[in-house]
Parts: structure tokens; sequence; C-alpha cells
């Protein structure tokens, strides 16, 4: 009897420690039909512990250009992250410092919030208006990172050649917002072909007319960066201009002005879109 109890006993332990070390290696194991953020690295030795995703939902920010809080609804995602270990993690202002280093560098913004483990970010980059909050817990031992995607504008209405004629006649100047390039790059994307079109129009109805291709950003960055970036955008409209489209080389020239003529605030989202364009100005 007492050796059917002692066999009985060693059996149980050894299921309870099988049991134990298969529970431990799941604790390494992100949440199934979890993933990263495209736009944010985890933080290293930490595995995903709970992740939602709403096509639709809204989240509350802080503004790093009003510093306050705002409503943002798009496309919703939640993921928790939690160290594998249960010491040696990272502290909760590490992480926050983490997250904002990074989004700065993509040329985002970051905010903190109401402690040292909070931040909020804030970026545009390929059309998208992405904010994010990261939330520290326990230390640094789980953190939360709740993002919302919204859809940046898009330029639905594109000036036919009539307009910009039109307003360059009246004005010396128009400006045009159908131009389109990746965040800190200058390749011509090809969603700019409608307005490449209507400008490549323009020149062909208006044989004698010449121009300059300015260049304009907004005041995120440094002036140099910026001043470089316009005028490398500037240069790239004008080559797909004339290598694609057939305009003469001879009646465009690309200027860079960076965000030296802003045509509105440069404190909120909307300012900034609108100083971010081309202008076609007669020479």
């Amino acid at each position: 009897m007492r050796k059917t109890s002692f066999i009985l006993i060693i059996m149980i332990a050894f299921l309870c420690s099988v049991l134990f070390s298969t529970g431990a290696v799941f604790a390494q194991e992100d949440k199934k039909g979890s993933k990263d953020h495209p736009l944010f690295t985890r933080m290293p030795n930490y595995r995903i512990r709970a992740y939602e995703e709403n096509q639709f939902d809204n989240y509350k920010f802080k503004d790093p250009d009003t510093k306050q809080i705002v409503t943002v609804e798009g496309k919703k995602y939640l993921i928790e992250y939690e160290f594998k270990e249960r010491k040696n993690f990272p502290s909760s202002l590490q992480i926050a410092r983490n997250h904002s280093d990074a989004i700065v560098k993509i040329g985002g913004q970051a905010i903190d919030g109401s402690t040292s483990g909070q931040v909020y970010l804030k970026v545009i980059k390929e059309n998208m208006e992405t904010w994010g909050e990261v939330r520290c817990f326990n230390g640094g031992a789980v953190y939360r990172l709740t993002i919302i995607e919204k859809q940046a504008m898009k330029q639905d209405v594109i000036a036919n050649a009539e307009t910009l004629a039109g307003d360059i006649h009246a004005n010396g100047k128009v400006a045009v917002y159908g131009i389109y390039f990746d965040t800190n790059k200058a390749e011509v994307k090809p969603e700019s072909e409608p307005t490449l079109k209507e400008i490549a129009k323009l020149m062909t109805n208006n044989p004698g007319l010449k121009l300059y291709v300015v260049g304009h950003t907004d005041n995120a960055g440094e002036l140099n960066y910026n001043m470089k970036l316009s005028q490398q955008r500037a240069a790239a409209v004008v080559q797909v201009l004339v290598a694609k489209y057939a305009v003469p080389a001879g009646r465009l020239k690309g200027q860079g002005v960076g965000p030296l003529a802003p045509v509105a605030s440069n404190k909120n989202e909307e300012g900034k879109a609108k100083n971010r364009r081309v202008e076609l100005v007669e020479q």
C-alpha cells in the first residue's frame, strides 16, 4: 500500500512538472493570431499576451501640436506586451523613451502623458495618420500599445489645366496638392499621375509659358533637411514632367524653399497639410 502511494506521488509530481514546463514554454509565445503593428518594433524579450483589432473605433490621445486631449477615430489596435522573465525588465521610462525616440526618427511627434511610463505618438506616413499611446504597468513588466490609424485627407478634386492657367494668369502662381511623396523621400508616387497630366496639358495649351516648380514643406524637422528635401522633390517633379510627359526641359526649373513660405499655421495638422505642397510659379 505504501509502495503504491509512493508511486502515485511520484507520478503526480512528474505530471505537475510537465504541465509547469509546458506552461512556461507557452508563456514565451505570442497570443495566437496576434502580431506587431508594422510601425512599432516591440521591446526586446517581450511577448504579446493580449491583442485586439477593430476596423473602426476611437481613443483619446494628447495632441503633440495643441497639447490638448483629442478623440481620434479609425482602425484600432490594442497590443499588450509582457516581459518573458520575472526580473531585469526595462523601466517604464526606458520603454516610453524608446518609442518616442523611434517615432521622431521617422518624422513623427511624441509628447509625454501624465506618468513617466506614458507617451503619446503621432506620425503621418504614406497618406496615413497614425496615433499611438504607450502605457506601462508594474514598473515596465507589462506595457500596452494603443493605436488608431486615421486615414489622412486625400485630394479627391484635382485642378484641371484650365483652372491652373486661370490662377497663374490672375496671381502668377498656383498651389498644387495632387503630387504625392512618401515621408522623407523625393520619388514622385504613381497616384500623382492625374495632376501631372493636367500640368503637362497646361504647358501644351500655353506654349509660351515657363514655370518654376517650387517645393514646400511644413516646419517639422531641421531647416537644412527640409530645404534639401524640397529641392529634391521639385527636381523630381520636373524630371517626371520632362521624361514621361514630354514637357521641354527649358520651360521648367525646380526650386525648393522648405518651410519658408507657409500658407497656413504649422501649429496644427490641417495647416501643415496645406504647407506641404508644390507651387507652379510663372517665370
